[in-house]
């Protein structure tokens, strides 16, 4: 499944980048509906993300990246 979700956020980033409603709007329910089927079995921070619409930085987590920046709900940096 991370693999679907990871190709629903291409599609949205560069739907979001070309400024394309449709493929946005397509990409966000596809992700929701991901989010519902998958949420047990997903990366608690996976979901996190999805949960939030911090899908750049699901994107960033599902890449493989450690230096996730934390946003504005604290994340763990933001606990130490």
């Amino acid at each position: 499944m991370e693999t679907q979700i990871k190709a629903a956020l291409v599609n949205l980033l560069a739907g979001i980048e070309a400024g394309d409603g449709s493929v946005i709007a397509a990409e966000m329910a596809k992700l929701d509906e991901f989010l519902i089927a998958g949420r047990d079995q997903l990366h608690p921070q996976l979901v996190h993300f999805l949960e939030n619409r911090s899908y750049a930085k699901a994107h960033m987590f599902l890449g493989g990246e450690s230096d996730i920046p934390v946003g504005v709900c604290g994340g763990r940096a933001g606990k130490d």
